[in-house]
């Protein structure tokens, strides 16, 4: 990404076609969409990139079997679709991922998640819109495997002694990198985008804004609003407002994960585990560490900062502990988040069940709002919004971004070697990078220092603070080690004790134009950040 300060300027100097309000995934794949199909695109979004809901997922690009129990075979379907596409546009970010669903006690697998799993293939399998994509990635079908192949992909399972079990298939990503590179993309056709910049207010011929580091007000010109941020979408509120019905009723859903060490609870694959009720969670390999989650609790409350429930903490690991027979408690634990999905109510209280998980549309004569859906459909929520777009305009304007790579993947391999970067090193900056990795090993080899590990255990390098900063446009300590990296979910105890926070401080405080004062008070904000999180207070 450009420079925020080069940003900035374009944004108060230049006029464009579209301002997107949103820097969430949905936010970006808009920016994206709209650039690739000839607009001039501006993208504010008033804290960081993907700072809400769009870093706090499962991390599962999926179609959800869950939604085959209500018969949402569109959903579904819709679903599976872009996990193909995802996985052919970006290799490196968006990876299948084994699932067991295992039986115990001589039983054979459940039939009628047999059922499921087949209708699952099915919809994998289906025939593809003309034009959708020329090829993709397609799982293999779900299978029966015997009770040694399920302790093999899931070794916490061998006290158990499973019998047998069902092996299916779906995706996984880095949701916030996710969010990063659709951003670069977007930009890469143009699009402008900046961080904390808050929109206050839909004006004539644009948005009022206000620059968050400043607070010195803004003006930002453009013929088209798109409201993409997701829980926040009722809060900006268009001028013209006929009708309640005009924008959505947003009941925000609480979604608990917590991580534990990989071998405290040691996962190949991903496990489906019963949780009570008819609901189950999951449990997940993710950068290193193992991942449990999710719960589904309407929230009322602060929608910046969102700590887990400790009551949600008690759900996951009971079920956890009785489906694995383990033993875990929240001194196990190595991080823990929480986020809130944008549910979306009739806004009748005689129907309060009448939620949807659906992408949904609104527009008025000034702005279009596009919100729910989840992070799998990002690219087909932005299609609507930017599809009505180009309605309104009578443009000839297909969408392209079913083409579009999203970054490049490149080889562990074939990076260079730099002094002092560990071996794993490579593959997980191949991962989460892909080409640019290159950009970041030069700068590991800036100095020795930034070629060491920030914490001990896992690879993310402190060169990858620097390079934050300087092209993601990272301004905070929390940036870095809550969404450029993913350390303060995987090792929230490392990351808040003062020399670890310090170092990456001092990392970033040349770039930054920081002092010795500036660096204390920055360790400060992001503890107080961690703590608000929720990353402190449940992992004692």
């Amino acid at each position: 990404m450009i420079a925020r300060a080069d940003a900035l300027e374009a944004l108060t100097g230049d006029v464009f076609d579209v301002v997107v309000v949103g820097g969430g995934i949905t936010g970006a794949g808009c920016a994206f969409d709209a650039a690739t199909r000839g607009y001039s695109v501006a993208l504010v979004e008033k804290r960081d990139f993907a700072a809400g809901t769009s870093s706090r997922s499962s991390k599962l690009v999926h179609g959800g079997l869950r939604y085959l129990q209500n018969f949402d075979l569109g959903l579904v379907r819709e679903a599976l679709l872009e996990r193909q596409l995802m996985v052919t546009l970006a290799p490196h970010l968006v990876h299948p991922l084994k699932l067991v669903v295992p039986a115990f006690d001589g039983a054979r697998p459940d039939r009628l998640i047999g059922a499921g799993l087949n209708l699952y293939d099915v919809m994998s399998r289906g025939r593809r819109r003309r034009g959708e994509f020329a090829e993709s990635w397609s799982p293999d079908r779900h299978r029966i495997i015997d009770g040694a192949e399920v302790v093999e992909l899931l070794p916490a399972l061998a006290e158990r002694n499973p019998t047998s079990g069902y092996l299916f298939y779906d995706c996984q990503t880095d949701d916030a990198r996710l969010v990063l590179t659709v951003l670069a993309e977007a930009e890469r056709f143009g699009a402008v985008v900046a961080n904390r910049v808050e929109v206050t207010e839909l004006v004539d011929g644009g948005v009022a804004a206000v620059d968050t580091e400043t607070g010195e007000p803004l003006r930002i010109r453009a013929a088209n609003v798109i409201n993409a941020t997701g829980v926040w979408a009722d809060r900006l509120r268009p001028g013209e407002l006929r009708d309640e019905a005009d924008i959505p009723h947003i009941r925000p859903s609480r979604g608990t994960h917590v991580t534990v060490a990989h071998e405290t609870l040691p996962l190949v694959a991903g496990a489906i585990v019963p949780a009570g009720g008819g609901r189950t969670i999951f449990a997940l390999p993710w950068l290193g560490r193992t991942l449990l989650g999710t719960t589904d609790n309407d929230y009322e409350g602060e929608l910046d900062f969102i700590a887990p429930d400790p009551a949600d903490i008690d759900y996951v690991l009971e079920a956890t502990n009785a489906f694995f027979g383990t033993a875990l408690t929240p001194a196990d634990l190595t991080g823990a988040y929480a986020g809130v999905r944008p549910l979306i109510s009739s806004g009748d209280p005689k129907k309060s069940v009448d939620i949807s998980r659906k992408a949904e549309l609104y527009e008025t004569s000034s702005m279009i709002t596009i919100t729910g859906g989840k992070l799998t459909t990002w690219r087909r929520m932005a299609k609507m919004a930017v599809d009505r777009l180009v309605e309104r305009d009578a443009r000839d304007a297909p969408c392209r971004t079913h083409e579009i790579p999203l970054g490049q993947a490149v080889e562990p391999d074939s990076l260079p070697r730099v002094d002092g970067v560990a071996d794993a090193a490579y593959p997980h900056l191949a991962g989460r990078y892909g080409h640019v990795a290159h950009d970041v090993l030069r700068v590991a080899a800036e100095r020795p220092e930034w070629a060491q590990p920030i914490v001990g255990d896992l690879p993310d390098l402190l060169a990858e603070a620097v390079h934050a900063v300087r092209h993601d446009q990272a301004r905070s300590v929390g940036d870095v080690l809550l969404r450029r990296t993913r350390l303060g979910l995987l090792a929230a105890r490392e990351v808040t004790s003062e020399p670890v926070a310090r170092r990456v401080a001092a990392a970033l405080a040349a770039d930054l134009g920081w002092d010795e004062a500036r660096i204390d008070a920055e360790v400060g904000r992001f503890l107080a950040e961690a703590e608000a999180e929720g990353i402190v207070g449940t992992v004692p």
